[in-house]
């Protein structure tokens, strides 16, 4: 199973706790704002889930990806 982050950019204010915690998917722009890159695997999920734990803003969100369908199954 794969998930994404979501950022509230308009709840967002700057911590940057997040790219500390996460740092393989989430670095700061050059104002202190998150930029997330990718999707997040099994192995970082944990990880992921205590950044949107310790986001003070609570900006940050782990969604469940959807599932790509097919060419076949869209058929």
């Amino acid at each position: 199973m794969r998930w994404q982050l979501r950022i509230d950019p308009t709840a967002c204010t700057g911590h940057g706790l997040c790219a500390d915690l996460l740092p393989e998917r989430i670095e700061l722009d050059e104002w202190g704002f998150p930029i997330i890159h990718g999707d997040v695997g099994a192995s970082l999920a944990g990880h992921a889930r205590r950044a949107v734990r310790a986001c003070p803003a609570l900006a940050l969100r782990l969604e469940t990806k959807p599932r790509e369908t097919t060419r076949r199954e869209r058929s």
